[in-house]
């Protein structure tokens, strides 16, 4: 393995952290079984990996096995000493700014994550509960600002991305920073990354010195894709259900942009919630886009929608084909038509408390083999179930793609296996078959895909 370059550091957050109780320091100082420890050691590591061209949570933490990192309690707040930790996180000697940020964002949704599952009035059991939880992380998070108008795009899309596509993710994200709309990603690189530069031109340009840069994550992912130094607002939920969620409480419209098994996976969560009777004429702009030279996909995956979810689910979105222009103006009107409805309703701008969504897309889902091979994939259930239970195999897949867990899931017991009724199971077959000759599974370079599952009809 290739020998990557370490440092010992002393580092203190610049006013992102309040005091942690002593309980609270103990928690994240366990050694060995400290599952609290293990996880802010896995975040902090990805973090500090910020840059890194691999997309395998495994071969990171691999690369940095004596990696520490200790939480000191002092007087004027905490201290936290870093032992063999990559050195590109730092300038001669100096952790990077934007890295001492995220480092201490994650200590802080980490902390509190955990003190709110110990805290009795905390109801996970019902969509209220789980919607009422979501909403007090990201309060915690200061992410919620009350009083400001809505202008956040949410962009999806994968990050194993050709160069052309990328180029084509800034040029939108530019688009909608000169019109004075932020951005929210998943973080990471490609989609995830392009158009947060894309806006922070704009921005500059428009004298727009408060542009948000918004990255929603969680554990699994993180640690897969590191996040991009745009990124100015972290934010990482304790698993993928509540981040999803995050994404459309927060976001007054979303771009989506290609990608593979984890853009799919977002796609059919967000059709499946819009698709729900009780949100039928809530307004939620919807655009789906990329370059000419992603025409081919953009079809693949609308064609793929239509034979599984069928019209209905096609009506939630528009498609547009090489205009970034076009996407951003029609996403500034969807977001004033958003506006206009909010204040209608006396809802707020911050949180959107509007939007139903099913049980069914609260829970996580653990995609152990079993589960996977478990899945209700036929026509027989309500719409908004059938798109719930493909999210879950499209989760499954990205688990198997780049999660520690799901990866070694895949190498203990094979692939896993996806069934379900013919005209569900065909379309699925053609869409993933499509992803891997488009190399949309994993980053460029290093050894050929195996897929980590067998769709079976």
């Amino acid at each position: 393995m290739l020998k990557r370059p370490k440092i010992n550091a002393s580092v203190s957050p610049k006013g992102s952290l309040e005091t942690l109780s002593q309980r609270e320091v103990q928690q994240l100082r366990e050694t060995g079984s400290g599952s609290v420890y293990r996880l802010f050691r896995q975040c902090a590591l990805a973090i500090l990996n910020t840059g890194s061209h691999s997309d395998n949570a495994k071969t990171i933490l691999e690369a940095y096995p004596d990696f520490e990192v200790k939480i000191h309690q002092q007087d004027r707040g905490i201290r936290l000493e870093l032992i063999n930790a990559p050195a590109d996180a730092f300038v001669d000697g100096e952790m990077i700014a934007s890295t001492r940020e995220m480092l201490f964002s994650a200590l802080r949704d980490i902390v509190y994550t955990q003190s709110e599952l110990e805290n009795k009035r905390i109801d996970l059991d019902s969509s209220e509960g789980i919607t009422d939880y979501v909403f007090h992380l990201l309060r915690n998070a200061r992410t919620l600002r009350t009083g400001v108008e809505p202008k956040m795009v949410v962009c999806w899309g994968g990050h194993s991305i050709s160069t052309e596509e990328y180029k084509y993710t800034k040029k939108v994200g530019h688009e909608l920073g000169l019109r004075g709309l932020d951005i929210c990603t998943g973080c990471g690189p490609g989609v995830m990354k392009g158009p947060m530069k894309g806006a922070t031109i704009s921005h500059a340009k428009q004298r727009n010195l408060k542009g948000r840069y918004l990255g929603l994550t969680e554990p699994g992912i993180i640690a897969a894709e590191a996040p991009n130094p745009i990124v100015n607002e972290l934010v990482i939920l304790p698993d993928i259900e509540k981040r999803l969620e995050a994404f459309v409480r927060v976001g007054h419209g979303i771009i989506i942009f290609p990608g593979g098994a984890g853009t799919a996976e977002e796609f059919l969560y967000l059709l499946g919630i819009l698709t729900h009777p009780d949100n039928q004429d809530l307004p939620f702009p919807v655009i789906l886009t990329g370059p000419k030279s992603a025409s081919t996909y953009l079809q693949q995956l609308h064609d793929f929608i239509g034979a599984t979810l069928g019209e209905a689910a096609q009506q939630r979105y528009s498609m547009i084909v090489n205009d970034p222009a076009e996407v951003a103006r029609q996403m500034h009107i969807g977001i004033r038509e958003v506006e206009r409805f909010r204040r209608e309703r006396n809802d707020a701008f911050h949180f959107n408390w509007l939007l139903k969504i099913d049980e069914s897309f609260q829970h996580p889902f653990e995609p152990t083999h079993d589960a996977m091979a478990s899945l209700n994939l036929t026509r027989e259930q309500p719409l908004h179930h059938l798109a719930a239970n493909l999210r879950r195999a499209f989760s499954g897949i990205v688990a198997g793609n780049v999660k520690e867990n799901g990866i070694r899931l895949i190498e203990e017991h094979g692939p896993y296996e996806i069934r379900g009724e013919a005209t569900i199971m065909r379309p699925l077959d053609r869409l993933l078959q499509a992803f891997v000759e488009q190399h949309r599974m994993k980053l460029p370079g290093g050894s050929a895909y195996e897929p980590c599952y067998r769709v079976i009809d």
